[in-house]
């Protein structure tokens, strides 16, 4: 995708308009910048007045009005009362979406009369992600290429580029969430990650199941237990010309790549889209792609823990008692809390790089979902600085997340097994809590951690704003821009 400064005459197949419900209200009256535009296309002034008129539009959020015209398709896309950054970009996308699918080679889209900072930003995620489908096992072909969508022209200037580098990290992780659990498994996580190091100068090391033996990696070890494909920890590491002088982060992923729930296996209806349970480390993948792309100054190292949770004659059991990297023993009551265990090993692995954050990520729990719903993610954290800085870059980069508590003296309890140091589930009341806490007793002393619980907001049912039908590797550019965040304050 293509992004450049419009000029007089430049021929384009449709134009995206921007309107939101005040000035609608105002017809036929348009912002001057806005207005002067519109009156060099012929026709276009008097349409948008019309329609305006006719109240066929009237700047609701999430409309989209497509008018054929005589040369072209007029796009006019509504922005609500309170025309909010990540409104604009969702409704970029979606226009953006709509004329590609209609074969529109090339779109002018004007947004100077919205007099917003970070549009060019906006643009450029909202543009590189707008045509983005998982196709690649459909043997049917179209007759006709299904997003056309090449040249997007606009009245702005900006940082376009970095847009399309945060659209193209996400759409990144996506492809491989997207993929099923016969060509995905910890193994091909792992050659995924040896690819991605090869192409971008970073480090790369894996432990396979004799190595994880040695390293006392035992919570990931029991969860994939049951499996033929054995587990993996994969430690990506990106490092500035000089890691000394800058602060040091830490994204960890949880990389189930298929979840059945072990012998405390899911319904059926409950299985389907497990391929998706490997989103967490997906994501970790996309997010250090982005940075290499980016160049960041900041020490980022990204750890995924791979296991396929599957029931067998050697998979972990309920009772079973098994022991972490940092030796504290876990009771294991429930197979299907899977991704806490193997985060365990994980998060004390992070931690013994004595970094300056460690985030992670994971599609742990459907407490989370039931508290919060399919469109925003739950946030816990143990530094109110960094979580801060994470609730500030979700909110510029669209991907809503909501803080929840990390303190809970009756959860707490409930961790205490009667045979063990912790018991890996507790009953359904606060399940997300009970969850963080868990993983809270592998995190480092004295180590900033924030905790990403995206159950629900990894995998959409249809598409809407900048998210594609199936995995939405949500979070991917919120994690980038606290990556930015880190960058600017070294050490």
């Amino acid at each position: 995708m293509q992004i450049k400064r419009w000029e007089k005459d430049t021929p384009a197949d449709g134009v995206l308009i921007l309107l939101g419900e005040d000035y609608c209200k105002k017809s036929p009256l348009l912002p001057e910048s806005l207005d002067n535009l519109v009156s060099e296309i012929e026709g276009l002034k008097e349409t948008i007045a019309s329609l305006i008129s006719r109240k066929d539009f009237t700047g609701k959020t999430g409309s989209l009005l497509r008018v054929p015209m005589v040369e072209g398709t007029l796009y006019l896309g509504g922005l609500g009362e309170k025309p909010t950054l990540s409104r604009i970009r969702d409704a970029l996308s979606r226009g953006l979406r709509s004329a590609g699918k209609n074969r529109a080679k090339s779109v002018l889209v004007p947004l100077g009369h919205l007099e917003r900072e970070d549009l060019a930003f906006a643009l450029g995620e909202a543009a590189g992600l707008c045509g983005y489908v998982f196709d690649k096992y459909k043997a049917k072909k179209e007759d006709y290429e299904p997003f056309a969508l090449k040249e997007v022209f606009t009245d702005i200037d900006g940082d376009f580029a970095k847009g399309l580098i945060f659209a193209e990290a996400q759409k990144y992780s996506r492809d491989i969430a997207n993929e099923p659990g016969c060509a995905i498994c910890p193994q091909t996580m792992a050659e995924k990650a040896e690819s991605l190091a090869k192409e971008y100068g970073l480090s790369c090391e894996v432990w396979d199941e004799e190595r994880l033996k040695a390293e006392k990696a035992g919570a990931l070890l029991a969860v994939g237990s049951g499996s033929k494909n054995p587990p993996r920890l994969i430690h990506l590491a990106y490092k500035p010309a000089n890691p000394a002088k800058t602060k040091k982060i830490v994204f960890v992923g949880k990389g189930i790549t298929f979840d059945s729930g072990g012998l405390n296996i899911k319904p059926d209806n409950f299985m389907l889209t497990m391929k998706g349970d490997k989103t967490g480390a997906c994501n970790v993948l996309g997010i250090m792609k982005g940075v290499a792309e980016l160049g960041l100054n900041v020490e980022v190292h990204g750890i995924m823990s791979c296991a396929e949770n599957m029931p067998s004659g050697s998979a972990y059991r309920p009772d079973d008692i098994i022991t972490a990297r940092n030796g504290k023993t876990i009771e294991i009551n429930n197979t299907d809390a899977e991704g806490r265990l193997v985060l365990a090993d994980a998060l004390c692995v992070a931690s013994e790089l004595k970094p300056d954050a460690i985030i992670d990520m994971a599609t742990l729990t459907g407490a989370c979902m039931v508290a919060l719903g399919k469109y925003r993610a739950g946030l816990f954290s143990n530094d109110d600085e960094l979580a801060a800085k994470v609730l500030a870059a979700s909110e510029k980069r669209g991907e809503p997340f909501w803080r929840l508590p990390l303190e809970d003296e009756h959860i707490s309890e409930s961790l205490k097994s009667p045979y063990a140091d912790l018991v890996n589930s507790g009953n359904r009341y606060g399940g997300a809590i009970f969850a963080a806490l868990f993983l809270k007793e592998f995190v480092g002393e004295n180590i900033a951690w924030a905790h990403m619980d995206i159950a629900g907001t990894d995998f959409n049912d249809k598409e809407y704003g900048v998210y594609a039908k199936g995995a939405s590797a949500f979070g991917v550019r919120t994690c980038l821009e606290v990556a930015e965040r880190f960058a600017e304050c070294p050490a």
